[in-house]
């Protein structure tokens, strides 16, 4: 059978391309460090490969959001810590104020003293963070959270709350809005407040009261009246008596189930209120304290009266320190999920690169075996590609 010279020439070029492109492709195999250099190279691997470096991707976009929201919740953990230590100040100063040996004098300097603490909180609720955002506006970062107008105090955010993705299915909100720290405070006791008539000629001097029976207690306004200094009746918002008693000096007053403590003498016609405890914000309740200080007292029912305001303004001091330890509690719960969290997207992202790696990483040592097989194989095709193409009719005569 007759060998056509051009078919043998172009089956062994053929041969060595395929070998020099065998050699080429393990060459960039090793200098890339990949086994897959394309989707054509393993398309099954390639596209698992493609699925993996997103859920990678995706954990990093997670832990970049952790960072942000971690590092805002630490911020507001701090300022929280400051409001605190505010207030704490503020309820030493009240008791100071509210103590028998002061004058009138030594209580305007304890009320400047408290203004300045009303200062500070004001300043700290309108604290920005490390973005230059309000940190207490809720979604509303760019408004001043707390201004003040005509007396009153003013919240112009939103009641909103950012909540940012730091894990497959798991968000957490990266701050508080300035209505739940400062603003939506239960005043009183939290159940109820009570407060004596302006117009009491006597001494008596409210203490704190609680429910003691939750299923009597309907969150009706009472007015309780003092008939004579020694007798007392009780009426509901409409005007009916629901109960009568006796009283004596330093009494708890109980109905309705709640009660309350009542030190002092009132005279005939003095009348102390009882209503549901409303919403009221930290700023008015340091300023009313600072007022009822300023204000002293210049006789027994005066006196009676700063007293009255002082202990009703101690209750609503309290009920603000709960409400931020509340939050505070909130925000260590966040910090603690994110933390959980960052280890997760942690221990899923080692899981995710180990099995990328064993999908397009190279095995270096089969690699250069093959490498050095590949070579010899296209070197001993070229020496005999070249011997076989040298051959003539003539070199047989």
């Amino acid at each position: 059978m007759r060998v056509s010279t051009f078919g043998s020439y172009a089956n062994g070029l053929s041969a060595m391309q395929r070998l020099q492109a065998a050699l080429d492709q393990t060459q960039r195999q090793i200098s890339t460090g990949r086994r897959i250099l394309t989707p054509a190279d393993d398309p099954l691997a390639s596209s698992r490969a493609v699925d993996l470096r997103e859920s990678i991707g995706r954990l990093d976009q997670f832990d970049r959001n952790a960072n942000v929201a971690q590092s805002r919740l630490a911020q507001e953990e701090s300022a929280l810590g400051s409001v605190n230590n505010v207030l704490q100040r503020v309820r030493e100063l009240a008791l100071q104020g509210n103590n028998a040996t002061q004058s009138n004098e030594s209580r305007g300097l304890i009320a400047v003293e408290m203004r300045q603490a009303l200062d500070q909180l004001v300043q700290i609720a309108n604290q920005k963070d490390g973005n230059g955002s309000f940190m207490f506006s809720g979604n509303l970062e760019a408004t001043t959270p707390v201004t003040q107008a005509g007396g009153a105090f003013v919240y112009n955010g939103d009641q909103g709350q950012r909540f940012i993705q730091i894990g497959e299915g798991r968000q957490v909100a990266d701050g508080d809005s300035g209505a739940a720290v400062f603003f939506k405070i239960r005043s009183g006791n939290g159940s109820f407040i009570t407060s004596p008539a302006a117009t009491n000629a006597g001494t008596g001097v409210l203490g704190p009261g609680s429910v003691v029976d939750p299923t009597a207690w309907d969150q009706d306004q009472y007015t309780v009246r003092f008939i004579d200094p020694d007798n007392y009746e009780v009426l509901d918002s409409g005007g009916g008596v629901v109960a009568t008693a006796a009283y004596q000096d330093g009494d708890a007053l109980a109905f309705s189930g709640i009660e309350f403590s009542l030190d002092g003498q009132p005279e005939a016609g003095d009348e102390f209120t009882v209503a549901p405890s409303p919403y009221q914000d930290v700023f008015s309740m340091v300023d009313q304290l600072a007022t009822a200080l300023e204000a002293g007292g210049s006789d027994v029912a005066s006196l009676a009266l700063m007293n009255n305001a002082v202990n009703a303004g101690l209750q609503n001091i309290d009920q603000a320190i709960g409400n931020v330890l509340d939050v505070r509690v909130e925000v260590g719960s966040r910090l603690a999920a994110i933390e959980n969290q960052v280890d997760s997207n942690g221990a899923f992202k080692l899981n995710y690169q180990d099995t990328l790696a064993s999908i397009q990483d190279l095995d270096y040592a089969e690699a250069l075996s093959r490498l050095s097989l590949q070579a010899t194989t296209l070197e001993a095709a070229q020496q005999s590609f070249i011997r076989t193409q040298s051959l003539s009719l003539f070199n047989y005569l």
